[in-house]
C-alpha cells in the first residue's frame, strides 16, 4: 500500500513538473509572432521565479497548517489553468503569466512533496523517499518539453495538442491524489502560517551546488532554442530538454550509492565540462553534441547534485525537512532563472557566443571554488574522526 500510495504522489509531481517546459520548444516562435528578442522571452521565463521566492521565503509553514495533499491539488490546479491561458491566447505576455502560475506551483511542491514522500514511505531514512522525488519531478522537467517537440515536428503551431493532452493528465493526477493519506507532523490549522526556509548547518554549499545547475538547465532550455534556431534546429530543442532534465533518472540509482557530498562533488566537476559540449554543439549546430552534452549535464543537474544535495539537506534538517527542503529549492529556483535573464540580455546585446561564453567562465570558476570547498570539508571530518 505505500508504494501504491508513494506513485500516485510521484505521478502527481511527474504531471506538475510536466507543465513548465511544455512549452519550451516554441519560446522563439511565440517570440518572432510578437516581434520580441530573446531577452523578452528570458524575461518571462523568469516570471517563474517571481511565482516561487514569495512562497518558499514566507509560506514554508503552510503545509503543516493545511496539509501537504491540497497543496499538491492546488499546484496541479495552477499548472492546468497556466497551461489553458497559453493554449487559448499564445504570446509572450500570456507566456509570462502562466510561467508565473507555474512558479507558485512549483514552490507549493517544493514545500510539499520531500517531506511528504518520507512521510509515505515510513522511515527516516531519506535515501529512497528522495530518490523518488527526484527522479518523478526530474522525467516531469523533461518530459512535457519532448511531447511539445514531437508534435512540432510534425506541424509548426502555437497550440500544440501537447497541452491539450496536458489537461488529461492534469486532471488523472488530481483524481488519483483523492484519498491520499496526509499525516501533517502538527495539526492542520495550529501550526505557524509563516516559517522561512531553513539552512541548517553545513547544508549550504548544497544550495549553493543546487543553485549552478538549474542555472545552466535554465539557459538550455530558455536560450539555446533560439541559439539552435539559428541552424534551423529549434524545433529538436524538446529533446535537448528532455536530455538535460530527464537523462538525470538514469544515474540515480548511483547516485544513491554514495554520499551526499561525494554525489554533489561528482556533480560538480561533470557540470563545466557537459556545458561547455552544449554550448559548442549548439554554436557550431551540431545536434548530436548537444544532446550528447544535454544528457552528461543531466547526470549533474538531475542526478548527482539534486539527489546528493537534496539527501544532504534533509539528512541535516533535524526535522525541520519542509523549511530545508525550502532553502534547498529556494537556491535552485533563484539559479533556475535570474541567470537565465542575464544571459538572456548578453545574448541581445552581444551574441549568442559572447553570452554563453561568460556563462560557461563563470560556471567553471564556481564549480571549482565549491569542489574544493566540499573537498576541505571531508577532509576536516576524517581527521576528527
Amino acid at each position: 500500500m505505500r508504494s501504491f500510495n508513494a506513485w500516485r504522489l510521484a505521478f502527481a509531481l511527474c504531471t506538475i513538473t510536466s507543465a513548465v517546459n511544455l512549452q519550451a520548444p516554441y519560446y522563439a516562435a511565440l517570440a518572432a509572432h510578437d516581434e520580441l528578442g530573446v531577452g523578452a522571452t528570458s524575461l518571462a521565463f523568469a516570471a517563474y521565479v517571481v511565482g516561487i521566492l514569495p512562497v518558499l521565503i514566507l509560506l514554508g509553514g503552510l503545509p503543516d497548517r493545511v496539509g501537504r495533499r491540497p497543496l499538491i491539488m492546488v499546484a496541479l490546479c495552477l499548472c492546468g489553468t497556466a497551461t489553458t491561458l497559453t493554449l487559448v491566447a499564445p504570446g509572450v505576455a500570456s507566456l509570462g503569466i502562466a510561467r508565473l502560475l507555474m512558479g507558485i506551483a512549483a514552490a507549493l511542491t517544493s514545500i510539499s512533496a520531500p517531506a511528504y514522500m518520507l512521510a509515505l514511505f515510513g522511515t527516516s531514512d531519506s535515501r529512497r523517499p528522495t530518490n523518488w522525488v527526484t527522479a518523478s519531478t526530474s522525467l516531469g522537467f523533461g518530459l512535457g518539453a519532448a511531447v511539445t517537440s514531437a508534435f512540432l515536428l510534425h506541424e509548426p503551431s502555437l497550440t500544440p495538442p501537447s497541452l491539450g493532452a496536458y489537461l488529461v493528465m492534469a486532471g488523472l493526477a488530481l483524481i488519483l491524489l483523492l484519498g491520499l493519506e496526509d499525516a501533517s507532523n502538527e495539526a492542520p490549522g495550529r501550526a505557524p502560517f509563516l516559517r522561512l526556509p531553513a539552512y541548517p548547518t553545513g547544508s549550504l554549499p548544497f544550495g549553493l551546488s543546487i543553485l549552478l545547475a538549474w542555472a545552466t538547465t535554465g539557459l538550455v532550455i530558455a536560450i539555446l532554442p533560439a541559439t539552435l534556431g539559428q541552424h534551423g534546429l529549434s524545433d529538436w530543442s524538446g529533446f535537448v530538454t528532455l536530455g538535460i532534465c530527464s537523462g538525470g533518472v538514469l544515474f540515480q540509482p548511483m547516485a544513491r550509492r554514495l554520499s551526499a557530498v561525494a554525489s554533489v562533488r561528482l556533480g560538480l566537476l561533470i557540470l563545466p565540462l557537459a556545458y561547455a559540449m552544449i554550448a559548442w554543439g549548439a554554436l557550431a549546430g551540431s545536434l548530436g553534441s548537444v544532446l550528447a552534452g544535454a544528457l552528461a549535464a543531466s547526470s549533474a543537474c538531475y542526478g548527482f547534485i539534486y539527489l546528493g544535495g537534496l539527501s544532504g539537506v534533509l539528512d541535516a534538517a533535524d526535522g525541520q525537512h519542509a523549511r530545508a527542503s525550502a532553502g534547498f529549492f529556494l537556491m535552485a529556483y533563484i539559479g533556475f532563472s535570474l541567470p537565465v535573464v542575464v544571459t538572456g540580455t548578453l545574448v541581445d546585446l552581444f551574441g549568442h557566443a559572447t553570452a554563453l561564453t561568460l556563462f560557461g567562465t563563470l560556471l567553471l570558476v564556481s564549480t571549482l571554488v565549491l569542489n574544493r570547498h566540499l573537498a576541505s570539508r571531508t577532509r576536516r571530518r576524517c581527521h576528527a574522526a
